[in-house]
């Protein structure tokens, strides 16, 4: 039986007792009704999982009992850096979510030109802090011991700006030259993937200079939401864990 997970901040420990978070408590006794006892597993982002059960249930709190750690992670070994420029609606929020699922490593959102979606200030901080939640969440569900981080919002331009470090560059066109299959594979990749109407033309060109491919997925026009999350289960295929029995 699949145990529930639950991802805390909270540095954890065997043996120890811990308060789960307000909304995991919540989540485990109003909606899976878990009673006192219950089985479960926690995670704490540091790598590995712990066996812990509910020890009680108060009116405000929901305290852990934690046993066993287990060494265990779910990690590709191909690591993907999503750079989305910021989609409107909740896409952004179902983009981070499957990438999790997927096996991104981390998630840059950039604000490009053509993107619909604007954000700035506190608004783009709670933002950020929201779709940190998004990608926590997504390893819960798909087992994953360690959180990618979603970086601090950023403008494109400024992002391009600064160096690759050796990193695989790519970005989507379906008029390019070279399909992911003609790439030499590499274990670092960053895959740039714009919004609703694409890279605007002169950030292409930034792009390029900043050491960008574009790579083509077929002939067909993919929407934002689908294009980053069909190139990382292309590149798991080809790189990635996917090729794992």
């Amino acid at each position: 039986m699949n145990l529930p997970r639950f991802y805390c901040r909270e540095a954890l420990s065997p043996g120890a007792h811990v308060d789960l978070p307000e909304p995991v408590a919540r989540h485990a006794v109003r909606v899976l009704r878990l009673p006192p006892g219950a089985p479960m597993v926690l995670f704490d982002g540091r790598g590995g999982e712990y066996l812990a059960h509910i020890q009680r249930i108060e009116r405000d709190r929901v305290v852990a009992e934690l046993a066993s750690w287990t060494e265990v992670e779910r990690e590709s070994p191909l690591q993907v850096t999503l750079v989305q420029a910021l989609q409107a609606g909740d896409k952004m929020d179902f983009t981070i979510q499957k990438a999790v699922e997927l096996g991104v490593s981390g998630i840059v959102p950039v604000d490009s030109r053509r993107s619909v979606l604007k954000l700035a200030g506190e608004r783009a901080a709670r933002r950020v802090a929201h779709w940190q939640g998004v990608a926590a969440s997504a390893c819960e569900q798909c087992g994953r011991n360690q959180v990618p981080i979603v970086a601090p919002l950023e403008r494109l331009d400024q992002w391009l700006a600064r160096p690759a470090d050796g990193v695989l560059r790519l970005m989507l066109a379906p008029d390019a030259e070279m399909t992911l299959a003609d790439l030499v594979p590499a274990q670092q990749v960053q895959l740039l993937i714009g919004a609703e109407g694409g890279l605007d033309p002169q950030e292409v060109i930034a792009a390029r200079q900043a050491g960008f491919q574009a790579v083509r997925l077929g002939p067909r026009v993919l929407r934002t939401e689908t294009a980053g999350l069909a190139a990382l289960a292309a590149l798991q295929a080809l790189w990635g864990d996917f090729r794992e029995g």
